[in-house]
């Protein structure tokens, strides 16, 4: 199927100046087989002015970027736009009227703040509580925005609103008022990101009062609206005044206009109940809700205000009825009807009810009600304004009435206003509607002579106007024009530009304009991103479509009806039926039905599949969620060629009273005949005869067409000549079925005397036998009639894709020696299409050559070579910055290639950017190969490319590559900036190498380089983390005195370091000193950290002395507080304590979770009282609290440790009454299926907090490992691994490094993973690939995980084997093995001989492994372990093997005899040093030695030493001999 008809765009110019950037749209448009495409359109004020929706200052944010070649979004990671500020110079009277001279009364031409329209404004507050403060403007509702009394009567109206002047005392009072509130509103916004509103509002350097306060949240909020949250929320807290109405309806206000719905309706509800009932604060929140459309809330609102006993007054009203129009389309007579429901209120609609009113008509264009509504409000003695005149201006422009509108627009000057810029862009559209170009040209010449020049919108206007015409080069040179004339295209600006691009097939134009689009910080709407895709779908790239279908969801923008019947269509043609279907449901359920003729496209696919069953699901869908009757739904089956289905709806028809189709009965029965199912078709015509009688035409149109279809073709020509007479018969199936017939025998004449004959009889021939009767006569050498056939299609808006016609044509113009007509024709599709294919050419090429024309052929041959005009770099680069945008970098090869093939050199420029896109997306490989790459070209690298290169190699901790780059540098000449030091600090600080950290500090000094925070931080956490603590504290004291801040992050890590090494002392007195401070606000996260050393140390009495500290501070206790108490209780051997607090919490009414239940009974469980433990489980579910992971992985792991299988599965039963029956049944049970149970259940606990998935992962390894199910705990883990829960560098076989990192995991997991990581080396080996380093690094670390070390649980482990690990002697944490000693142990060792892990055949009765003073080993092992290390202080890896393999009594001969030779070893050593001290015994071995090694450099000099004897014998033993 096609994407054919037009995305026709229509923009609408704003007709007021507070409605100056509206990013409102509305579908328009006409499609034919697929829903047309989005009509975006510039909203008019009077669309605009109810609905509130726009203003003049707008932020984009967006994930997304485009090509500017092809698909924009082809990668899940999109790239986040910079936010772009719109400002609007016209929002100043004095620039909206520049004749009447306004710059005195407002000097400004730039709005400092967003501009609302009326109508918002009477959302925040009543307009008369701004003036009880100071003497600002009472706004009024019919005064344009930015108009003062005094310019409303220059521009020819009085004001009916004047205020009062002020005596002297009152004017000072007023400009102190703004001072103060200017002042503080400052302070605020000048702060940095940091920084803390709390530091302004505790200074007190200006009074203020509550309505002070209020002023200075709607003044902040204009310029940032969580500065204004703080300033609110900030001013509770400190009680200072107590939240009044003004106050809560200030802050929703400004909410509502920052799009922050659910800050404002959590705020509201907070507030509403201590607060009296005041119309304004729901005023407020209906405002938010109109925002938004959101109509039943505000009607909720509506009628809460009634039950509250109070009235709604106008402004409610107003409220009530922007929702409305703006939460979905009109419905007739619904603007009489809301006018109604105002009076009925008893209360007159004022300028802004009506004005709300129109726009909303406007909208939709509704004229009727437009003039009803405008009628209405002249009737009520309402005097329209400026705005009411520009929203009829734009609803007669909308419906085609330019001439009324320009009347309108000249009578406004007699009704005592003047045109504004909005007014001349609403006449300027109605125009431009009609694509009357001089008139035009003519009204923008006015509006530039009356002082107003082009803006935005007349911009957008034009463009749309010249796209539609497809005038692409003067939409193209208007939208230059407009960003070099200052003026910020819009979205609404590239949107008209994709669309009419992608009608014309210059996708890649549209791709590049969609580049610019987000590379100017402008959001793409629905609109933009559907026009995009119906420009992929029609230039067939399907790739490119979907992923920009997928990009507009990630982006938060939901797909309409067009949207989705555009991607269905495209699955479809391109065969994807799994995916078409999907989406077919999705749109189902999101409430949107396809067209009919996508319909059509559907059923013809799943035909060809053979999908009967999804078939009649479709056909269901359409009768009952899509409502069509059954005439059309026969007609779509016959279309798609579902014939038998098409037949019975067709009887269905034909039974329910509809007439006969005769198009769908003919093509039934051609399905019949060709088919040669003649019972059937017999079976169909006696039930027409008898429900449909006197068709004798449809029956002989019937039997014309089976003929056709049974090739009888002589016998279907007689019954039409015998039979037909001139106007009888009306059927084009039939006459298609009869030219195609003779087309196929070749009998061409025969042919166009048919279709001569159906045209003369009025039957619409369809597209394709207009292009069949084009290849006919050009067959018959009749190009010009084939021709006139092309164009007249194309005259219908039909998009002729098949370029055979275009050849067929060509190459007939050649034979017959016409190559001007071919010429003519080459060049229109030359204008049409953006690259002319090789075909058109080398047939233009073949018809000069048969009229002899060769240098016009050979013209067009180096036209194809040329290609032009030629790229540029700059034009390179930009392919390229397309590429690497979309995050299509696999690309950037294939195009490099490419252009290489056609000559084009790769400038330094180009390589540069690609390698920094590689950089940024992270790809090591690809950066590296093309820095070497650009080395191997002759281009030498920059400091910014050393800082990219180094930063990445640190990133992917790459310690050798960092260190050899810096090498490179200083080789180079360069030094190594501030920055690049800071991330080499920042790798060795993530491997733990702090005496290379030191080495880099030492350079940065010799460098004469300044350290900053980021370098003092860098090296404190290294203090910290080398439990060298009380050095960062000197650190900090040095950083201080030069002048450098410590960061919170600073203090935290001192904090937790001198936690960790339990220094009470320490940690408490950088606590105090931090309290004292109060430059520095602590959090909650410090007394946290607090609190978990006294829980470790078990001192919980101070723990409950933090509780109380944190109260006097002001920070209020959270659950996660109460945990960390209750955890403390739990380490000292009291749940009984921990019990109470939960006790207490659940007494004071706090709404518990699991987290403080688990605290309690993880407790129990620790203490090995398991009936109590299960007992607060039983507990917590009367509670009606459900356990979750917390409570499985406190279960499971207090079962891993049990004594007994018994005690284990007692627990895991209790667990399983409560709904989770996993751990149980994986002990119990041996089943594939608990894979993918296990599975799903990570999936779930992936997303959740507290690192669900990875404590519960731990526990169950932990638990399986235990009960010696180590096959399970095997898949287990690697489960872990696959879901990204643990690491899949854990360890590095294949990546050459042989290191393992087994650092937070538990101790079965780590067990799990040392005979994996023992498994891939020992295969390694055996291999000789990958080749190993020198030596290999296991890092354990030296935390302790749920009171297990893993350190000492691996090295218990590897001690027993009689590995070669041994401990580092510079890291703590660390083990090394030489890797020829390590590979000869993997290969000789039989502890190596079979590392395949199993299950036991049952579960045993005790649990194989006990934990021993932090060490979880194997049970067996306890009793030798115990022995050798208390007997033995110090042992290696192999001794431990050899003793711990030996029976008790051989055991303690080998240690007696250990010792013993160890005691006499040490007094040997003992009298080799008394007889050392002797000075003559001195002396004489100094001497020994000298005359050794001058012996030895002697016959080192000597040749043909080969064979000579190299044992030198000690001078006193010579003398003996």
């Amino acid at each position: 199927m096609s994407v054919s008809g037009s995305a026709l765009l229509s923009i609408t110019p704003i007709t007021s100046s507070s409605s100056l950037h509206p990013r409102d749209s509305k579908k328009s448009s006409s499609f034919s087989n697929l829903p047309s495409r989005h009509t975006p359109t510039l909203p008019s004020p009077a669309s605009t002015s109810s609905s509130s929706s726009s203003s003049a200052s707008t932020t984009i944010d967006n994930d997304t970027d485009f090509s500017s070649e092809s698909n924009p979004c082809n990668n899940s990671d999109c790239v986040t736009v910079k936010s772009a500020k719109f400002t609007y110079s016209r929002a100043s009277p004095s620039i909206r009227w520049p004749h009447l001279k306004l710059s005195e009364i407002y000097p400004s031409a730039q709005t400092q703040f967003p501009v609302s329209s009326p109508m918002e404004e009477s959302h925040v507050f009543s307009a008369d509580s701004e003036a009880k403060e100071g003497p600002q403007k009472k706004p009024d509702s019919g005064e344009p925005l930015g108009g003062s009394d005094e310019a409303q009567q220059k521009l020819g109206r009085p004001s009916r609103n004047r205020v009062k002047k002020m005596n002297k005392v009152a004017l000072i009072r007023a400009k102190d008022w703004r001072e103060r509130v200017k002042y503080l509103t400052d302070r605020i916004l000048a702060l940095k990101p940091e920084e803390f509103v709390a530091d302004v509002l505790d200074d007190r350097k200006v009074q203020m009062t509550p309505t002070d306060f209020c002023f200075v949240v709607k003044w902040v909020g204009q310029a940032n609206w969580q500065r204004a949250l703080e300033v609110y929320e900030w001013l509770n807290l400190k009680h200072w005044y107590s939240p009044n109405a003004r106050m809560l309806a200030t802050i929703l206000a400004v909410l509502g206009k920052a799009n922050q719905e659910e800050l404002a309706v959590e705020i509201f509800t907070r507030s509403e109940a201590f607060m009296e009932d005041t119309v304004q604060v729901y005023n407020a929140m209906m405002g938010v809700y109109a925002r938004n459309g959101k109509f039943n809330k505000v009607k909720e609102l509506l009628n809460l205000i009634r039950e509250r006993g109070c009235e709604p007054d106008l402004v409610s009203l107003n409220t009530m009825i922007n929702a409305r129009m703006k939460s979905g389309a009109m419905v007739p007579n619904l603007a009489f009807q809301l006018l109604e429901e105002v009076r009925r209120s008893g209360v007159r609609p004022d300028i802004i009810t009506y004005n709300t009113l129109i726009s909303a008509c406007s909208r939709e264009s509704n004229l009727e009600e437009a003039i009803m509504i405008f009628k209405d409000m002249e009737k009520n003695r309402c005097q329209p304004d400026l705005w009411t005149y520009n929203a009829m201006i734009s609803v007669y422009g909308r419906c085609g009435f330019a001439r009324k509108a320009e009347q309108l627009f000249k009578e406004l000057e007699s009704k005592g206003f003047f045109p504004d810029a909005v007014t001349y862009n609403s006449l300027l559209y109605a125009f431009s509607k009609e694509g009357n170009i001089e008139k035009v040209r003519d009204i923008c010449e006015e509006m530039v002579k009356v002082g107003f020049g082009r803006d935005e919108m007349t911009y957008n206007t034009i463009i749309d106007m010249y796209g539609k015409q497809g005038k692409h080069d003067q939409a193209l040179q208007l939208y230059s024009d407009m960003k070099s004339s200052g003026k910020s295209p819009d979205a609404v600006t590239y949107t008209v530009l994709i669309d009419s691009l992608g009608k014309a097939n210059k996708i890649e134009e549209a791709a590049n304009v969609m580049s610019e689009m987000l590379d100017a910080g402008v959001k793409p709407t629905l609109h933009t991103y559907s026009a995009l895709i119906c420009g992929y779908a029609k230039a067939g790239k399907k790739v490119e479509a979907e992923a920009t279908f997928d990009c507009m969801r990630r982006s938060g923008i939901k797909a309409d009806c067009l949207a989705y019947s555009v991607m269905l269509d495209v699955f479809l043609r391109f065969n994807e039926v799994k995916k078409a279907m999907t989406l077919y449901q999705e749109m189902i359920r999101e409430g949107f039905t396809p067209d009919y003729g996508l319909y059509e496209v559907m059923l013809k696919v799943l035909v060809r599949e053979n999908m009967w069953d999804v078939v009649d699901r479709v056909i269901r869908d359409m009768e009952e969620i899509s409502g069509i009757n059954p005439q059309v739904i026969s007609r779509v089956l016959v279309n798609a060629g579902c014939y038998d289905h098409a037949a019975k709806m067709l009887k269905v028809s034909i039974s329910n009273g509809y007439e006969l189709d005769n198009e769908n009965f003919l093509s039934i029965l051609g399905s019949y005949s060709s088919s040669a199912r003649y019972s059937e078709a017999c079976e169909l015509l006696e039930f027409l005869r008898g429900h449909s009688p006197n068709n004798t035409e449809i029956i002989t149109e019937a039997l014309i067409i089976i003929l056709c279809k049974a090739k009888k073709l002589d016998a279907a020509l007689e019954e039409y000549r015998s039979k037909g007479e001139i106007g009888l018969f009306r059927s084009c199936t039939m006459y298609e079925s009869l030219i195609q017939e003779c087309i196929q025998n070749e009998l061409f004449d025969v042919a166009s005397q048919i279709f001569c004959d159906m045209r003369f009889c009025g039957v619409v021939p369809s597209e394709s036998l207009y292009r069949g009767m084009s290849s006919v006569y050009c067959r018959m050498g009749l190009p010009e009639t084939a021709h006139h056939f092309l164009y007249h299609l194309e005259s219908k808006g039909s998009i002729v894709d098949n370029l055979s016609l275009y050849i067929d044509i060509i190459e007939t113009y050649g034979k017959l020696k016409l190559w001007q007509k071919a010429e003519t024709l080459v060049g229109n599709i030359r204008q049409r299409c953006s690259k002319v294919d090789r075909k058109v050419w080398n047939a233009l090429i073949h018809a000069y050559a048969l009229s002899g024309c060769y240098e016009r052929a050979r013209a067009i041959f180096n036209t194809m070579m040329r290609d032009g005009p030629s790229p540029t770099v700059d034009s390179i680069n930009g392919l390229l910055q397309a590429l690497i945008v979309d995050q299509r970098l696999n690309e950037l090869y294939v195009v490099i290639q490419e252009l290489q093939d056609m000559g084009f050199k790769m400038s330094k420029s180009s390589i540069l950017l690609m390698l920094e896109a590689f950089a940024q997306a992270g790809n090591l490989f690809e950066v590296q190969k093309v820095y070497h790459g650009m080395k191997a070209a002759g281009y030498f690298p920059t400091m910014h490319l050393y800082r990219i290169m180094v930063g990445l190699m640190c990133k992917f901790k790459r310690v050798r590559d960092v260190e050899a780059m810096l090498c490179e540098m200083e080789e180079a000449g360069f030094t190594p900036n501030l920055q690049i030091y800071n991330s080499v600090l920042k790798l060795y600080l993530g491997i733990a190498d702090f005496k290379n950290m030191a080495i880099i500090y030492q350079k940065i000094q010799e460098a004469d380089l300044k350290p900053d925070e980021e370098t003092y931080n860098t090296l404190i956490i290294m203090y910290c983390r080398d439990h060298r603590a009380e050095e960062g504290i000197s650190l900090m004291h040095e950083m201080r005195r030069l002048g450098v801040e410590p960061k919170p992050d600073t203090y935290r890590s001192l904090i937790a370091a001198f936690c960790k090494q339990q220094l009470v002392e320490q940690a408490e007195e950088l606590f105090e000193e931090l309290r004292s401070n109060n430059s520095y606000k602590m959090d909650r996260s410090f007394y946290h950290l607090m609190m978990k050393m006294y829980r470790t140390s078990g001192d919980h009495l101070k723990a409950e002395s933090l509780l109380a500290m944190m109260k006097e501070a002001g920070i209020e206790p959270t659950i996660a507080t109460m945990h960390l108490l209750m955890d403390s209780y739990g380490q000292s051997g009291q749940p009984e304590e921990a019990e109470k607090v939960l006790k207490n919490l659940t007494t004071a009414g706090q709404v518990l979770d699991t987290l403080p239940y688990s605290s309690v009974i993880y407790a129990y469980l620790r203490k090995g009282d398991y009936k109590a433990g299960i007992e607060k489980l039983t507990e917590m579910k009367e509670a009606s609290i459900e356990p979750d992971h917390r409570i499985w992985t406190c279960f499971v792991r207090a079962a891993s440790l049990c004594e007994q299988s018994n005690e284990a599965i007692n627990l895991l039963n209790a667990l399983q009454a409560s709904g989770f029956d996993l751990p149980i049944r994986l002990l119990r049970e041996k089943s594939e299926s608990h894979v993918s149970e296990v599975d799903q259940c990570l999936e779930r606990l992936q997303p959740l907090e507290d690192d669900a998935a990875f404590n519960f992962v731990n526990a169950l390894v932990d638990l399986l490992w235990a009960f010696e199910l180590r096959a399970t705990a095997s898949w287990v883990f690697q489960l872990a691994i696959k879901r990204g829960i643990y690491r899949d560098d854990i360890f590095r076989v294949a990546d050459r490094d042989w290191g393992a990192d087994f650092r937070k995991l538990s101790a079965g997991s780590a067990l799990v993973g040392l005979t994996l990581w023992l498994d891939h080396m020992q295969d390694a080996s055996l291999q000789g690939d990958p080749e190993s380093p020198k030596s290999v690094v296991l890092i354990t670390g030296t935390a302790e995980y749920n009171m297990v070390s893993l350190n000492s649980t691996l090295k218990a482990c590897l001690w027993e084997m009689g590995s070669p690990f041994l401990p580092c002697k510079t890291r703590h944490g660390v083990l090394v093995a030489k890797a020829h000693s390590l590979r000869m142990w993997l290969k000789d060792s039989p502890f190596c001989l079979d590392l395949e892990l199993k299950d036991a055949p049952s579960l045993p009765e005790l649990n194989s492994m006990r934990l021993i003073e932090g060490c979880f080993m194997r049970r067996g092992l306890v009793p030798a372990f115990k022995d050798i290390t208390s007997r033995l202080e110090v042992v290696s890896p192999k001794k431990f093997s050899r003793l711990a393999l030996l029976p008790d009594d051989k055991r303690d001969k080998a240690i007696h005899a250990y010792t013993d030779g160890k005691k006499e070893r040490i007094e040997k050593q003992k009298l080799k040093a008394k007889q050392t001290a002797d000075p003559k015994r001195l002396k004489k071995i100094k001497k020994i030695k000298q005359l050794r090694k001058r012996k030895y450099i002697r016959e080192a000099l000597t040749p043909n030493l080969i064979g000579k004897q190299r044992t030198f014998i000690p001078i006193s033993e010579k003398q003996t001999m």
